[in-house]
């Protein structure tokens, strides 16, 4: 059968032959058909290689990102992971401006990490391949070949959370580094518990021990109570003679030290065996073999291959392989169920201690096929992505939809699409975690790729807005240099360059055929999406000429794809176009974005509070008729309209037949009636009614009703600001408001408008409204010397509620669930400053950190972060997030309505 078609010969030759007698030579036919199988069995061997060798690439590939509290030292410790991996050739300085991930000229200029970004290297330094195509060593451990590393580095400020979660949702491994002054600080409790939210496995490294006040075994046991989670401590620092400077760390795995010379690059170290430590540091080698003895406890806890290995070296602690150390780590570290996290120390800055680290990473933290299963959907059915490739997951979305749709009318000659073809069409899914709009080379798109390859020129379907794009341009990115590649295998993170609608969050899908849309339910497939977090802050922008708002608007439109944390809202009585953002600095950085990188000629207002508006009575019941004629047809319709305030919690189901809807929308109730209606139920489902205009039925009439009444909601009748709080009570006589034919939907919908908007006008002359203000949820961190100072701030100057005064507030997921871990259970080494009246339990009162959780209304929180580092001298951080909405004092409202109107 395969020698017809490959020994198959140009026309032009079959031409030339037909001049020849035909020759038939049975020993030739049958030496060519020993060569072709030969090639055939060559082209399988080396099919097979290539699979092999592109599952140990992925084997050997880790996509791990750092996060931590503002000023813990990411930046810092990746500019050192660059230069040890020979990626560059200098180390780059934060507060010079020369790192290589902080490239925006607004990163440079403040100093701190605005936008993630993504780097490739490798370690140890090579190019990724070397040793690949031999299997690894099992006496060896992971480092020991060459690894690829996909880093991104996110930032730490509380008003680019967003920013962090778009790049957690990605990892497969974290490195949560601790300031080793600070200990765990209120913002690394929170990247904490979002890496939680997506099962991410961590280590832990305590930076900046070359600091004074730096506290190693404080640290540790912060992490214990306020992580809920058990530091597995594998490095002790190494201070001079016990008390003097940090000059390295000793390593409780291979029971070893590791000396660094100050001032140097950090290149050389200098490694001591325990017993030479014995000569030099009598006192770290007796805190080593303890930090030794309480590593394998703990890891035997939680391990029972480690207590065997135990065993079997006669219960000595120190006679444990490195190996079976490690092994034990990396079992720890990939069980979901495991509260077991390694620890490293160091100090970036002094090029101490990143080496190891990195060592760490490729020998303890997932490669791809090891990382948690990500979460996609389809339809209303969730699973793991493995369970969608065997089809089980189709299978049962399928099961479902066949159960919803038992009693329905029935398409003939209807075909069910068997699962198994729509899997086997599906080439490459990926997430699109971020855009950034470049000056060079145009939109950007970040995508993680999850199953097969995504490969150039493909034609990408968007699930989330039902739309295919060809992606002609794939880029590996170096920071902000890239390297254009033709495929972008899975488990590996990379750029599309050229698509012009997907946004962040969105499902990127490449398969099989010509079609514009995969075959179904693949269109229905979604990567477990992004929760964007609604925004607090706003301020207006307004273009400098009427030629410039087009332009204005196309460089907004990119700002929204590029942080879909930022909002745009047009203000219908002015006019202008309002920005919204998570704080003060988060919209200054939007600003200096649009203005300076995007060239938008335009400017920006001041910072302002989005107050609502709330009826402080009803009115009475208030009939308009609209009778109009709506672009050349004649619409007529009528509706009855009643105001009062709604608490928020009241059930919304009433039992009243004539309720058509009763629902709560954006902290308004809207309750449409219908007396006398007749609803016709068919098979237990509303699906018309006589009295409806001709081709209308109910669930456009509802539509239409409610359309009109949050239109009118959107502007209140006193303030002009949104409506809070508020309950509308529509009604629709169908014998005095429906006109047949006339009314229209667009005609319902003007009609209930009108009614609502001349009901709260109503709600003026009577009771009136009244001013609402959103409330924070505050917590502050400060430490034991400023705690004084800022409760009374708080209370008095701001007028806040203190809820309450805790030093150990946990922000873990896990809280909740899993048992509170005793500090004084968990192995730290003694730090320097601790003595027979100062223990453990106790560390130097002026620096323990408070915690300060405080209910403080919206608009006294702006400029509060200066005015929080002026009382704690440079220490105090805070975060913030929206409780609800309440009504203003008549005093407040005066002074605020005087501001609003003085400003404008």
């Amino acid at each position: 059968m395969l020698v017809g078609p490959l020994l198959r010969l140009p026309q032009a030759g079959v031409r030339r032959m037909a001049h020849y007698k035909p020759h038939f030579n049975p020993a030739k036919r049958e030496l060519r058909i020993q060569s072709l199988q030969l090639n055939i069995d060559r082209a399988k061997c080396f099919s097979t290689t290539l699979s092999q060798f592109q599952s140990d690439a992925l084997d050997r590939t880790r996509n791990i990102g750092i996060i931590a509290h503002i000023d813990a030292g990411k930046t810092t410790t990746t500019e050192r992971m660059l230069f040890y991996s020979g990626f560059t050739r200098r180390i780059g300085d934060v507060d010079e401006g020369s790192t290589v991930t902080d490239f925006l000229p607004a990163e440079r200029a403040r100093g701190i990490t605005i936008q993630s970004a993504a780097i490739t290297f490798h370690w140890p330094p090579g190019d990724g391949a070397e040793g690949q195509a031999a299997p690894r060593d099992p006496a060896l451990p992971r480092s020991a070949n060459s690894h690829t590393i996909n880093l991104i580095d996110t930032p730490g400020h509380a008003d680019f959370t967003f920013e962090v979660m778009r790049s957690l949702r990605i990892l497969d491994g974290a490195v949560c580094i601790l300031d080793g002054v600070a200990g765990v600080e209120a913002q690394t409790e929170q990247v904490w518990k979002q890496a939680s939210t997506y099962k991410i496995p961590r280590v832990i490294y305590v930076n900046k021990l070359d600091r004074d006040g730096a506290a190693f075994g404080r640290t540790v046991r912060e992490v214990s109570s306020r992580l809920s989670v058990y530091p597995a401590v594998c490095h002790i620092p190494w201070f001079q003679a016990g008390n003097g400077s940090f000059i390295g760390v000793a390593d409780a795995v291979n029971l070893q030290g590791l000396r660094w010379k100050e001032g140097e690059d950090g290149r050389s170290v200098k490694m001591l065996t325990l017993e030479q430590l014995d000569a030099e540091e009598p006192s770290l080698a007796e805190e080593l073999r303890r930090a030794r003895i309480a590593l394998v406890e703990l890891l035997s806890e939680q391990d029972e291959t480690i207590v065997e290995k135990f065993f079997e070296c006669d219960e000595d602690h120190q006679a444990v392989s490195p190996m079976d150390i490690l092994d034990s780590l990396r079992r720890c570290v990939l069980d979901p169920t495991s509260r077991i996290v390694p620890l490293f120390a160091g100090a970036s800055f002094r090029n101490m201690g990143v080496q190891p680290l990195l060592d760490a990473v490729v020998n303890l933290l997932p490669s791809p096929p090891e990382a948690p299963d990500p979460e996609v959907s389809i339809g209303d059915v969730k699973g793991g992505l493995r369970r969608l490739l065997s089809g089980d997951l189709i299978l049962e979305q399928t099961e479902q939809v066949s159960a919803s749709s038992k009693g329905k009318k029935k398409k003939k000659n209807a075909v069910r699409p068997n699962p198994k073809d729509a899997i086997g069409k599906l080439q490459s899914c990926a997430l699109a975690f971020k855009v950034v709009n470049d000056a060079k080379r145009g939109v950007l798109v970040y995508v993680r790729v999850y199953s097969g390859s995504l490969d150039r020129n493909s034609l990408l379907f968007n699930t989330n807005l039902n739309l295919s794009e060809r992606a002609p341009r794939l880029l590996k990115m170096y920071a902000n240099d890239a390297v254009e590649v033709d495929s972008i295998p899975a488990g590996h993170i990379g750029v599309v360059v050229g698509l012009k609608h997907a946004r962040t969050g969105d499902t990127l899908l490449s398969y099989a055929g010509n079609k514009p849309t995969p075959p179904e339910p693949l269109t229905a497939l979604q990567l477990r999406p992004i929760d964007v977090p609604p925004p607090v802050f706003f301020t207006s922008v307004e273009p400098h000429s009427l030629s410039e708002e087009k332009r204005m608007q196309e460089s907004l439109d990119l700002l929204l794809r590029e942080d879909p944390s930022l909002h745009v809202t047009v203000d219908e009585e002015s006019g202008q176009t309002l920005l919204s953002g998570m704080g003060e600095l988060h919209l200054e950085i939007a600003r200096d974005r649009l203005i300076n990188d995007l060239k938008a000629k335009a400017s920006m207002g001041r910072i302002e509070i989005g107050y609502r508006e709330s009826g402080m009575g009803v009115s009475g019941p208030v009939t308009k008729i609209f009778d109009k004629d709506v672009a050349g047809r004649r619409g007529k319709a009528g509706c009855t309209a009643t105001v009062e305030p709604f608490d928020g919690e009241t059930p919304a189901d009433i039992a009243d037949e004539d309720v058509l809807m009763s629902k709560t929308i954006e902290g308004n109730r809207i309750i449409i009636r219908a007396p006398g209606l007749q609803v016709e139920r068919v098979r237990d489902e509303e699906e018309t009614s006589p009295f409806l205009p001709p081709g209308m039925d109910l669930n456009t009439l509802r539509t239409a009703v409610q359309n009109g009444a949050l239109a009118a909601l959107a502007r209140g009748p006193q303030f002009t600001f949104p409506m809070h709080n508020t309950q509308v009570t529509l009604t629709i006589n169908p014998a005095e408001h429906l006109f047949g034919g006339d009314s229209t939907t667009s005609a319902i919908s003007a009609a209930a408008r009108q009614a609502t908007s001349a009901a709260l006008r109503d709600l003026v002359s009577g009771a009136g409204t009244v001013m609402m203000e959103p409330v924070m949820n505050v917590i502050i961190s400060v430490d034991e010397a400023s705690l004084g100072s800022v409760v009374h701030d708080i209370s008095s100057s701001r007028g806040g509620h203190i809820l309450s005064l805790d030093e150990d507030v946990s922000l873990s997921t896990d809280a909740e669930t899993l048992p509170s871990i005793d500090p004084k259970r968990v192995y730290a080494p003694t730090d320097p400053f601790e003595t027979s009246s100062v223990g453990k339990e106790v560390p130097v009162t002026a620096s323990r950190q408070r915690t300060i959780t405080a209910k403080v209304p919206l608009k006294e929180m702006v400029g509060y972060l200066k005015h929080l580092r002026s009382l704690t001298a440079g220490r105090g951080t805070f975060v913030m997030s929206v409780d609800r909405f309440e009504n203003m004092s008549a005093q407040r409202q005066k002074a605020v309505l005087a501001e609003l109107r003085g400003g404008f």
